[in-house]
Protein backbone atom coordinates (compact mmCIF):
# COMPACT_ATOMS: atom_id res chain seq x y z
CA UNK A 1 0.00 0.00 0.00
CA UNK A 2 1.11 3.30 -1.42
CA UNK A 3 0.13 6.10 0.77
CA UNK A 4 1.26 9.75 0.74
CA UNK A 5 1.10 11.43 3.75
CA UNK A 6 0.25 14.94 3.88
CA UNK A 7 2.03 17.93 5.83
CA UNK A 8 -0.06 20.28 8.06
CA UNK A 9 -2.62 19.71 10.65
CA UNK A 10 -6.16 19.27 10.80
CA UNK A 11 -6.40 23.41 12.16
CA UNK A 12 -3.83 24.12 9.44
CA UNK A 13 -6.50 22.25 6.68
CA UNK A 14 -9.44 24.05 8.23
CA UNK A 15 -8.40 27.64 7.48
CA UNK A 16 -7.45 26.86 4.27
CA UNK A 17 -10.92 26.07 4.02
CA UNK A 18 -11.88 29.05 5.17
CA UNK A 19 -10.19 30.99 3.00
CA UNK A 20 -10.61 29.77 -0.16
CA UNK A 21 -14.63 29.35 0.55
CA UNK A 22 -13.92 33.82 1.03
CA UNK A 23 -15.33 33.89 4.42
CA UNK A 24 -14.36 37.76 5.55
CA UNK A 25 -14.78 37.02 8.79
CA UNK A 26 -12.01 34.72 9.16
CA UNK A 27 -9.60 37.10 7.96
CA UNK A 28 -7.21 38.48 11.00
CA UNK A 29 -4.64 41.15 10.89
CA UNK A 30 -1.27 39.15 11.63
CA UNK A 31 1.51 40.32 13.55
CA UNK A 32 4.93 40.33 11.31
CA UNK A 33 8.45 40.00 13.10
CA UNK A 34 10.74 42.96 10.85
CA UNK A 35 12.30 40.18 8.94
CA UNK A 36 8.79 39.11 7.09
CA UNK A 37 8.07 43.09 7.18
CA UNK A 38 11.23 43.30 4.51
CA UNK A 39 9.98 40.47 2.90
CA UNK A 40 6.57 41.99 2.36
CA UNK A 41 8.11 45.33 1.34
CA UNK A 42 7.30 46.89 -2.33
CA UNK A 43 9.89 46.03 -4.94
CA UNK A 44 10.63 46.76 -8.29
CA UNK A 45 10.77 43.46 -10.49
CA UNK A 46 14.10 43.86 -12.20
CA UNK A 47 14.54 44.64 -15.62
CA UNK A 48 11.27 45.97 -16.00
CA UNK A 49 10.43 49.49 -15.97
CA UNK A 50 7.67 51.03 -14.00
CA UNK A 51 6.62 47.41 -12.68
CA UNK A 52 6.99 46.89 -8.92
CA UNK A 53 5.92 43.20 -6.76
CA UNK A 54 4.40 43.74 -3.04
CA UNK A 55 5.32 40.43 -2.63
CA UNK A 56 2.39 37.26 -0.71
CA UNK A 57 3.14 33.77 0.33
CA UNK A 58 0.36 32.50 1.07
CA UNK A 59 -3.44 33.19 1.55
CA UNK A 60 -3.30 33.09 5.52
CA UNK A 61 -0.89 35.56 6.78
CA UNK A 62 0.54 37.64 3.74
CA UNK A 63 -1.79 37.17 1.05
CA UNK A 64 -1.12 36.85 -2.78
CA UNK A 65 1.51 38.74 -4.89
CA UNK A 66 0.14 42.00 -5.90
CA UNK A 67 1.96 43.69 -9.86
CA UNK A 68 2.43 47.76 -9.23
CA UNK A 69 2.64 49.25 -12.78
CA UNK A 70 3.80 52.47 -12.87
CA UNK A 71 2.35 54.74 -15.45
CA UNK A 72 3.28 58.67 -16.73
CA UNK A 73 -0.59 59.10 -16.14
CA UNK A 74 -1.19 56.98 -13.07
CA UNK A 75 -1.13 53.37 -11.27
CA UNK A 76 -2.58 50.19 -12.44
CA UNK A 77 -2.38 47.28 -9.70
CA UNK A 78 -3.82 43.71 -9.68
CA UNK A 79 -5.19 42.43 -6.91
CA UNK A 80 -4.77 43.71 -3.52
CA UNK A 81 -4.79 41.21 -0.45
CA UNK A 82 -6.95 41.67 2.15
CA UNK A 83 -10.24 43.82 3.30
CA UNK A 84 -7.48 45.38 6.05
CA UNK A 85 -4.41 45.71 3.28
CA UNK A 86 -5.78 49.09 1.69
CA UNK A 87 -3.81 51.44 3.89
CA UNK A 88 -0.64 49.34 3.30
CA UNK A 89 -0.96 49.18 -0.21
CA UNK A 90 -1.21 52.81 -0.86
CA UNK A 91 1.14 53.62 1.46
CA UNK A 92 3.70 51.43 0.12
CA UNK A 93 2.61 51.90 -3.70
CA UNK A 94 3.31 56.52 -2.14
CA UNK A 95 6.83 55.33 -2.06
CA UNK A 96 7.87 55.00 -5.37
CA UNK A 97 5.19 57.47 -7.17
CA UNK A 98 3.04 60.00 -6.44
CA UNK A 99 0.58 59.72 -8.99
CA UNK A 100 -3.14 57.99 -7.70
CA UNK A 101 -4.19 54.12 -8.64
CA UNK A 102 -6.61 54.55 -11.16
CA UNK A 103 -6.88 50.72 -12.03
CA UNK A 104 -7.19 47.56 -9.71
CA UNK A 105 -7.43 44.16 -11.53
CA UNK A 106 -8.77 40.84 -9.93
CA UNK A 107 -7.28 37.36 -10.94
CA UNK A 108 -10.20 35.68 -8.98
CA UNK A 109 -12.64 36.88 -6.38
CA UNK A 110 -10.95 34.98 -3.03
CA UNK A 111 -10.70 37.23 -0.46
CA UNK A 112 -6.86 36.99 0.13
CA UNK A 113 -6.43 38.28 -3.53
CA UNK A 114 -9.51 40.85 -4.16
CA UNK A 115 -10.27 41.72 -0.30
CA UNK A 116 -9.38 45.43 -0.18
CA UNK A 117 -12.05 45.96 -3.79
CA UNK A 118 -14.59 48.41 -2.16
CA UNK A 119 -11.47 50.54 0.08
CA UNK A 120 -10.50 51.14 -3.83
CA UNK A 121 -13.52 52.05 -5.41
CA UNK A 122 -14.22 55.22 -4.93
CA UNK A 123 -11.25 56.45 -6.85
CA UNK A 124 -10.31 53.59 -8.99
CA UNK A 125 -11.96 51.76 -11.23
CA UNK A 126 -11.96 47.80 -10.04
CA UNK A 127 -12.06 45.09 -13.16
CA UNK A 128 -12.51 41.31 -12.75
CA UNK A 129 -13.61 38.34 -14.93
CA UNK A 130 -17.44 37.81 -15.18
CA UNK A 131 -17.60 35.21 -12.64
CA UNK A 132 -15.26 36.85 -10.43
CA UNK A 133 -18.42 39.37 -9.35
CA UNK A 134 -20.82 36.34 -9.70
CA UNK A 135 -18.83 34.58 -7.14
CA UNK A 136 -18.56 37.60 -4.60
CA UNK A 137 -22.33 38.46 -4.53
CA UNK A 138 -23.18 34.86 -4.33
CA UNK A 139 -20.56 34.02 -1.37
CA UNK A 140 -21.37 37.39 0.70
CA UNK A 141 -24.70 36.00 0.84
CA UNK A 142 -27.97 38.15 0.93
CA UNK A 143 -27.76 40.27 3.97
CA UNK A 144 -23.85 41.35 3.41
CA UNK A 145 -22.85 44.26 1.09
CA UNK A 146 -21.74 43.56 -2.51
CA UNK A 147 -19.69 46.74 -2.27
CA UNK A 148 -16.58 44.91 -3.24
CA UNK A 149 -17.92 43.03 -6.30
CA UNK A 150 -16.26 44.80 -9.96
CA UNK A 151 -18.71 46.69 -11.20
CA UNK A 152 -16.63 46.39 -15.04
CA UNK A 153 -16.47 42.94 -15.71
CA UNK A 154 -14.87 41.17 -18.81
CA UNK A 155 -16.22 37.72 -20.44
CA UNK A 156 -12.96 36.45 -22.41
CA UNK A 157 -10.41 39.23 -22.50
CA UNK A 158 -9.84 43.15 -21.63
CA UNK A 159 -7.30 45.77 -21.48
CA UNK A 160 -6.44 48.98 -19.88
CA UNK A 161 -4.52 51.38 -21.91
CA UNK A 162 -2.65 54.44 -19.19
CA UNK A 163 -0.47 56.56 -20.12
CA UNK A 164 2.04 54.63 -22.61
CA UNK A 165 0.87 51.06 -21.42
CA UNK A 166 -1.23 48.42 -21.70
CA UNK A 167 -2.26 45.56 -19.72
CA UNK A 168 -4.50 42.60 -20.62
CA UNK A 169 -6.73 40.16 -18.88
CA UNK A 170 -7.23 37.15 -20.09
CA UNK A 171 -9.72 34.40 -19.12
CA UNK A 172 -8.12 31.64 -20.91
CA UNK A 173 -10.62 28.56 -18.89
CA UNK A 174 -11.48 27.14 -15.66
CA UNK A 175 -8.86 25.75 -13.27
CA UNK A 176 -8.53 27.34 -9.48
CA UNK A 177 -11.67 29.03 -10.13
CA UNK A 178 -14.17 29.48 -13.19
CA UNK A 179 -13.15 33.44 -12.71
CA UNK A 180 -9.52 33.04 -13.12
CA UNK A 181 -7.69 35.99 -15.28
CA UNK A 182 -4.22 35.55 -16.58
CA UNK A 183 -3.01 39.62 -16.12
CA UNK A 184 -0.30 40.00 -19.14
CA UNK A 185 2.04 43.35 -19.50
CA UNK A 186 2.72 42.95 -23.15
CA UNK A 187 5.71 45.42 -23.27
CA UNK A 188 7.51 44.48 -20.59
CA UNK A 189 6.64 40.07 -21.27
CA UNK A 190 5.56 40.00 -17.80
CA UNK A 191 2.16 38.08 -16.45
CA UNK A 192 0.67 37.74 -13.08
CA UNK A 193 -1.14 34.51 -12.99
CA UNK A 194 -3.46 34.94 -10.05
CA UNK A 195 -3.71 31.37 -8.24
CA UNK A 196 -3.94 29.59 -11.63
CA UNK A 197 0.07 28.89 -10.87
CA UNK A 198 1.51 29.07 -7.20
CA UNK A 199 4.93 28.00 -6.13
CA UNK A 200 6.93 27.58 -2.82
CA UNK A 201 6.42 27.83 0.68
CA UNK A 202 4.26 29.95 2.60
CA UNK A 203 5.80 32.13 5.23
CA UNK A 204 5.39 29.67 7.92
CA UNK A 205 7.83 27.44 5.94
CA UNK A 206 4.72 24.44 4.74
CA UNK A 207 4.92 24.28 1.25
CA UNK A 208 1.86 25.18 -1.24
CA UNK A 209 -0.24 23.26 -3.35
CA UNK A 210 -2.80 23.86 -6.22
CA UNK A 211 -6.28 24.28 -4.41
CA UNK A 212 -9.48 23.55 -6.84
CA UNK A 213 -12.45 25.46 -5.53
CA UNK A 214 -15.04 23.41 -6.65
CA UNK A 215 -17.71 25.44 -4.82
CA UNK A 216 -16.62 28.36 -7.43
CA UNK A 217 -16.29 26.51 -10.32
CA UNK A 218 -12.85 25.44 -10.24
CA UNK A 219 -11.64 22.22 -12.06
CA UNK A 220 -9.02 19.17 -12.22
CA UNK A 221 -9.42 18.32 -15.83
CA UNK A 222 -8.86 21.70 -17.92
CA UNK A 223 -6.47 23.17 -15.62
CA UNK A 224 -3.62 21.97 -17.82
CA UNK A 225 -5.34 22.84 -20.61
CA UNK A 226 -5.59 26.15 -19.02
CA UNK A 227 -1.92 26.54 -18.12
CA UNK A 228 -1.59 26.08 -21.83
CA UNK A 229 -2.89 28.82 -23.10
CA UNK A 230 -1.22 30.76 -20.30
CA UNK A 231 1.89 29.50 -22.03
CA UNK A 232 1.18 30.30 -25.47
CA UNK A 233 1.34 34.36 -24.17
CA UNK A 234 4.84 35.59 -24.98
CA UNK A 235 6.46 36.31 -21.76
CA UNK A 236 9.48 35.31 -19.87
CA UNK A 237 8.50 36.84 -16.08
CA UNK A 238 5.78 35.53 -13.61
CA UNK A 239 4.35 37.10 -10.93
CA UNK A 240 2.40 33.70 -9.67
CA UNK A 241 -0.35 33.92 -6.91
CA UNK A 242 1.52 33.12 -3.83
CA UNK A 243 5.63 32.93 -4.16
CA UNK A 244 8.43 34.57 -5.77
CA UNK A 245 9.23 35.99 -8.99
CA UNK A 246 9.73 33.29 -11.75
CA UNK A 247 10.38 32.48 -14.98
CA UNK A 248 7.95 30.87 -17.39
CA UNK A 249 10.29 27.33 -17.26
CA UNK A 250 8.48 27.12 -13.86
CA UNK A 251 4.81 27.56 -15.26
CA UNK A 252 5.70 24.45 -17.83
CA UNK A 253 7.32 22.50 -14.27
CA UNK A 254 3.85 23.44 -12.20
CA UNK A 255 1.72 22.39 -15.36
CA UNK A 256 3.60 18.79 -16.16
CA UNK A 257 3.12 18.13 -12.22
CA UNK A 258 -0.68 19.04 -12.54
CA UNK A 259 -0.79 16.84 -15.40
CA UNK A 260 0.69 14.02 -13.61
CA UNK A 261 -1.38 14.57 -10.34
CA UNK A 262 -4.72 14.42 -13.05
CA UNK A 263 -2.91 11.19 -15.18
CA UNK A 264 -2.63 8.97 -12.10
CA UNK A 265 -5.85 9.94 -10.43
CA UNK A 266 -7.87 9.45 -13.67
CA UNK A 267 -5.77 5.80 -14.04
CA UNK A 268 -6.41 4.67 -10.59
CA UNK A 269 -10.11 5.25 -11.34
CA UNK A 270 -9.54 3.10 -14.55
CA UNK A 271 -7.95 0.50 -12.75
CA UNK A 272 -11.34 0.28 -10.80
CA UNK A 273 -9.78 2.13 -7.60
CA UNK A 274 -12.59 3.20 -5.45
CA UNK A 275 -13.12 6.56 -3.88
CA UNK A 276 -12.37 5.52 0.09
CA UNK A 277 -9.02 4.12 -1.28
CA UNK A 278 -7.64 6.41 -3.56
CA UNK A 279 -5.80 8.23 -1.16
CA UNK A 280 -3.74 5.10 0.05
CA UNK A 281 -3.42 4.12 -4.04
CA UNK A 282 -2.20 7.06 -5.00
CA UNK A 283 1.52 8.21 -5.11
CA UNK A 284 2.30 11.78 -5.78
CA UNK A 285 5.22 12.13 -3.50
CA UNK A 286 7.56 13.31 -6.34
CA UNK A 287 5.44 16.06 -6.81
CA UNK A 288 5.90 17.79 -3.56
CA UNK A 289 2.24 18.89 -3.05
CA UNK A 290 0.81 18.18 0.07
CA UNK A 291 -2.37 17.42 -0.97
CA UNK A 292 -5.29 16.77 1.90
CA UNK A 293 -7.14 13.64 1.67
CA UNK A 294 -10.15 15.28 0.78
CA UNK A 295 -9.24 17.15 -1.84
CA UNK A 296 -7.93 14.32 -3.44
CA UNK A 297 -11.08 12.35 -3.24
CA UNK A 298 -12.89 15.63 -4.62
CA UNK A 299 -10.40 15.47 -7.81
CA UNK A 300 -11.39 11.89 -7.84
CA UNK A 301 -15.72 13.10 -7.93
CA UNK A 302 -14.30 15.48 -11.06
CA UNK A 303 -12.54 12.82 -13.13
CA UNK A 304 -15.17 10.40 -12.35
Amino acid sequence: MRINLFKGTIAASMLLVLFYMGLTAAQQRPTFTSEQLERLRIREVPNKEGLYIMPGFDGGMSGGNIAVLVTDEGVIVVDNKYSYSYENITRQVASVTSLPIRYVLNTHHHFDHAGSNASFMPSAQVIGHENVRINMLRNIGPSASPDGAPRITFSDKTSIHLGNAEVQAHHLGCGHTNGDSAIFFPSLRTIHTGDLFIWGDRMDGSTMAPFIDYENGGCAREWVTTLDRVLALDFDTVIPGHGPLLRKVEVRIFRDKFEQLVSRVDGLIKDGVTRENIVAELDISDLNWPLAADRIQDIYDELR
